[in-house]
């Protein structure tokens, strides 16, 4: 594109009325007034957290459902209407969201502890402390202020899978030491099976109260769409069959409402682009397409430097070869990067445990081949589209300075 149409595209763009009449609505950001089919969940939440406004501290509560079934959404609504009797009142209270996800800013201890002393009005360093010393800063941080701390743990369930249960034994802990102060923690998880890696005195205390969150189904996702897009689009944006579709791709993605927002925003987005008028079925393919992508290479991102390394060599060795790809030729090339990247190499039934581990989350494909008395192999296939394989191969090589 020329400067000269690079110019008219800009004009042609800014002529165009926005399909969009506010955005909010369909980002995962946002908290909504009214949050249909939770009802009985956030009245049993309401219940357990309003001792908090009489300065009890609650039970600790463990919400659990798929992505997108409302955890968060719902545990936002309740805690800002408590905030809000709290200030109005004058009630010491404090609420403290930190998200524990993969990659996020509250995914190892230090962090953890880190984030909430700066919640707390310390100053503290992002690193170079020991892990200890900043978890007395927090403490001491939390008694000196006097007050209810109610801490909500959003994906508490990656959080224990990378840093481990202590982070959680120390927070139950926490109670018994302080003088002054106390703590709820409210945990939401996609599964529950993350307890049976932690403690047993942890798994009692963090699961006094234990909500579940089912999954929306293909009408009630409708329904949740139809009234955000009243308010997030201009009237008549909309083609036919376009929330339809929108909520069947959802239900059949476990009732994820959140990712039916994103869909349904993604594909206006694409609309507005493309200089269109409506939002229509086609906008939504290529928006699943686009979404499909996007998580792919975040999968990829968040993958341990081992699992990238023999990523990288999966694809190097199917990318070259004509003829099938083995555990055995993946090998020879991870050791080698392996080398050149300065790590000691794991031994090939580790690789081939890493191969099985690829082969689950979809990234590569690969079927167990028996050699008789020689043992099994595994036959590799990338199971990435082939629009993606360039950049997942350009971010890995960056991300292991290849």
């Amino acid at each position: 594109m020329g400067n000269k149409e690079l110019s008219g595209f800009f004009e042609d763009y800014m002529k165009q009325e926005s399909l969009f009449f506010n955005k909010k609505p369909l980002q995962s950001n946002y908290i909504p007034t009214n949050i249909p089919h939770r009802e009985i969940q956030i009245q049993q939440i309401a219940g357990i957290l309003a001792p908090a406004l009489k300065g009890e501290r609650p039970s600790n509560i463990l919400l659990y459902g798929k992505t997108g079934t409302g955890k968060t959404v719902s545990i936002k609504h309740i805690t800002s209407e408590i905030q809000a009797v709290a200030e109005k009142n004058k009630l010491n209270l404090k609420i403290i969201y930190l998200n524990c996800k993969l990659g996020s800013s509250a995914d190892t201890e230090y962090r953890v502890w880190a984030i909430l002393a700066r919640e707390l009005g310390e100053e503290v360093p992002k690193t170079g402390l020991p892990t200890n010393e900043i978890f007395n800063i927090f403490r001491d941080a939390l008694e000196k202020r006097n007050t209810l701390l109610v801490l909500i743990l959003d994906e508490v369930d990656q959080l224990v899978n990378k840093a481990g249960g202590e982070i959680l034994y120390s927070l139950v802990r926490l109670n018994s030491e302080l003088k002054n102060s106390e703590i709820c923690m409210i945990g939401i998880a996609n599964e529950l099976q993350f307890t049976d890696e932690i403690d047993s005195r942890v798994k009692s205390s963090l699961s006094e109260e234990v909500i579940s969150f089912p999954p929306y189904n293909a009408i009630e996702i409708n329904g949740i769409l139809t009234e955000r897009a009243n308010i997030a689009f201009r009237k008549n944006t909309l083609g036919e069959g376009v929330i339809g579709k929108c909520a069947a791709l959802a239900a059949r993605e476990h009732g994820d409402a959140r990712r039916a927002l994103e869909l349904l925003r993604i594909a206006g987005e694409l609309a507005e682009r493309k200089n269109e008028n409506k939002v229509l079925i086609q906008h939504i393919d290529e928006a699943e397409e686009k979404i499909e992508k996007d998580t792919l290479i975040e999968n990829v991102e968040t993958l341990p430097k081992q699992f990238k390394i023999t990523l990288y060599a999966i694809l190097s060795v199917c990318l070259k070869s004509q003829n099938p790809v083995f555990t055995g030729d993946v090998y020879d090339i991870y050791k080698d990067y392996c080398f050149k990247c300065g790590l000691r190499p794991l031994t090939q039934r580790r690789v081939s445990d890493i191969i099985a581990e690829l082969d689950m989350t979809g990234i590569i494909q690969t079927k167990v081949i028996s050699k008789g008395r020689y043992g099994r192999t595994r036959k590799i296939n990338i199971g990435m589209p082939p629009s993606v394989i360039p950049k997942v191969n350009t971010l890995l090589k960056d991300n292991l300075n290849l």
